[in-house]
């Protein structure tokens, strides 16, 4: 729906996601996160035919400027007097035009207030519209923003990443880059300061528990499964979704299949840190899951209205016990909540993150450009926007991070409560 922004670059790590609909090309953006990858764009995405889309809209746009619908002769010579006056007198670094026309764009989106609606230059673009295989390289990160301080974060990383190895967790706040603040940028800003060439280093102050530390991370390749699974104690089995990707539906299937196969009679499935994604994937997977009715339905500001079903043929006939945390977002609420709305299963952690709206990815122009925009809000079946309020879990409970990154006796508070609430249904 990202937080990127709203569901990888997570901006966005990044944590991507899209719905190709029509001859324009337009992708659905479910993720709250981006992430930090070489050679990858904002947010997951499935290919899109573009290929007539162009020429009838940027001829639409001709006309409604020519008719003075909103980009009017005066405005022009504003923009005119505005460049020749910075190409006069502006001391500091000179910038090309390409670099003022951008950042031209850039600021209309920005005028939005709105941090999952932004511009995209064609090389943007064409790295957001990249499918990914679940290689990257890069960190190995999550980004999104903190609600309440406004800055971005590391709202998760992968096993076995450099971001891992240098000591990133969640939630550490990114402070600056190199030398450059972030505060006030947009997750794509950011990203573009963290991702470089393989090999090469990256230089992250963050501030975490109100202390400010600087760490250095080697770029590399790093890969990304997205579903990962174990059986416990108990028969008790495990499964892991990190994000809603392409490959994410196949690689869910064969770890239930697994499970099953092991005997599992109870299933603690984790959402943590989990941005969002494509939507049709988290469709698929709610339909392994869900009893027949409505999965998520989309809201137009004009009442437009889809609605995304489960016939209930896969539903699930065990006890389930659902992870959640602040970093929970999108794609993985709409899960969440609608696991919660039908009772399929317990929500254990703490409240998600609170991305209730949707965005469109739609080229723009003959360049390549693109902008991102939301367009609509979504709703769990019971006809809850949780935008900006999050799904409170059933069971709350703290993660102690002190006790989880002990290195001789690791314990996850939340899972092991996890599995006591789990125990419990299953007696």
């Amino acid at each position: 729906m990202d937080q990127n922004n709203g569901l990888k670059a997570k901006g966005s790590g990044e944590f991507w996601y899209g719905l190709a609909v029509g001859a324009l090309g337009m992708l659905l953006v479910l993720s709250a996160a981006v992430f930090i990858a070489w050679g990858t764009g904002a947010f997951k995405t499935k290919k899109a035919n573009s290929s007539d889309g162009y020429a009838g809209e940027e001829e639409e746009y001709v006309q409604k400027a020519s008719s003075g619908s909103f980009v009017t002769d005066e405005m022009v010579q504003k923009i005119d007097k505005l460049v020749s006056t910075i190409r006069k007198e502006y001391f500091l670094e000179e910038k090309t035009d390409e670099e003022l026309e951008v950042g031209l764009y850039k600021g209309l989106m920005e005028a939005l207030g709105d941090p999952y609606s932004e511009y995209y230059t064609p090389e943007e673009y064409l790295e957001l519209m990249q499918g990914s295989e679940g290689v990257y390289y890069g960190i190995g990160a999550y980004v999104s923003m903190d609600s309440e301080l406004n800055m971005p974060k590391i709202s998760g990383v992968f096993k076995n990443s450099p971001a891992l190895e240098a000591g990133l967790r969640a939630n550490d706040i990114i402070y600056m880059v190199g030398d450059e603040y972030m505060s006030g940028k947009t997750l794509s800003e950011v990203v573009s300061y963290i991702r470089g060439e393989e090999n090469t280093s990256v230089g992250i102050t963050i501030i975490r528990d109100g202390e400010q530390m600087e760490v250095t991370v080697t770029r590399r390749r790093v890969e990304a499964p997205t579903v990962e699974s174990e059986m416990l104690d108990d028969k008790m089995g495990y499964l892991q979704i990190t994000e809603f990707d392409d490959v994410t539906t196949n690689q869910f299937r064969e770890a239930m299949a697994e499970l099953n196969a092991a005997g599992m009679q109870g299933l603690i499935l984790d959402l943590r840190a989990n941005p969002g994604g494509n939507l049709a994937t988290v469709v698929e997977i709610a339909q392994e899951l869900l009893p027949a009715g409505t999965i998520v339905y989309t809201e137009t500001k004009e009442g437009k209205r889809n609605t995304y079903l489960s016939d209930g043929k896969k539903e699930i006939q065990i006890p389930m016990v659902v992870l959640v945390d602040g970093n929970s977002a999108s794609a993985s609420e709409i899960l969440a909540g609608a696991i919660q709305d039908y009772k399929k299963g317990v929500l254990v952690g703490k409240t998600t993150f609170g991305k209730g709206i949707v965005q469109t990815v739609k080229p723009i122009s003959r360049d390549g450009s693109a902008i991102k925009l939301t367009v609509s809000a979504y709703f769990t079946p019971n006809g809850r926007n949780i935008h900006k309020i999050g799904i409170e879990p059933d069971v709350e409970c703290e993660f102690d991070s002190e006790l989880y990154y002990d290195t001789e006796n690791p314990i996850d508070t939340q899972l092991e409560k996890a599995k006591e609430v789990l125990a419990g249904m299953m007696e």
